[in-house]
């Protein structure tokens, strides 16, 4: 059936459409390889996830609506302030593509919203999936737009809310340089150390 006549695959061709036009060159393949993590995490997954999977960073393709980091003085004030953004765009696409499922459309709105975080078994399937692929895919454009210590600090950031088998994962992806390398040991290091000192902390509280 061609997408003129199947609105979830309207709904896959509107989200492709929109992230081409991203101003961050890796958001079309992170996009596809999101997708790819997850169906790799859990073969079975179903169409709300598939779908939160390729357009759970659709916010950053629209240059004039999208969220902006330097408005935010908290980086987890801006990636929660990203997925809701993420999350609304996404509910009128699949709207006006025609899905008048009120199931799926909320289900996704609730999977992108939560895909900086997790907190559920779904959601926490699509922060796994969209961490890996960022190592995957990339790590390596973030690191020619920033810093080192900026890049150290984002790879930090995206490891440590990882499960234990994405972190085994990520882990294990081939670097696409001997810099890179060094970075990603550092930053799993880094990473083992933070878990470790909060562990700590939550223990004394306790």
């Amino acid at each position: 059936m061609t997408s003129d006549g199947d609105p979830l695959e309207r709904v896959r061709a509107r989200i492709r459409e929109v992230i081409s036009g991203s101003s961050v060159p890796e958001d079309p393949g992170h996009s596809i390889n999101t997708l790819k993590w997850l169906l790799k995490f859990d073969p079975r997954a179903d169409e709300a996830l598939q779908i939160a999977a390729l357009g759970h960073d659709i916010d950053r393709a629209v240059e004039e609506n999208k969220v902006a980091r330097a408005n935010f003085s908290d980086y987890d004030d801006f990636k929660a302030a990203h997925a809701r953004h993420s999350a609304e765009m996404l509910a009128v696409i699949l709207e006006e593509c025609g899905i008048d499922d009120r199931t799926l459309v909320d289900e996704v709105f609730r999977l992108v919203l939560l895909h900086e975080v997790g907190g559920d078994a779904r959601s926490d399937l699509l922060v796994d999936a969209d961490s890996v692929s960022y190592f995957d895919v990339n790590l390596p454009l973030y690191r020619e737009r920033n810093s080192r210590e900026e890049t150290l600090r984002r790879c930090i950031w995206g490891y440590r809310r990882l499960s234990r088998r994405a972190r085994i994962v990520a882990a294990e992806i081939p670097s696409h340089n001997d810099e890179l390398a060094q970075l990603m040991e550092e930053a799993i290091a880094r990473a083992g150390e933070l878990d470790e000192l909060q562990s700590g902390s939550a223990a004394a509280r306790s």
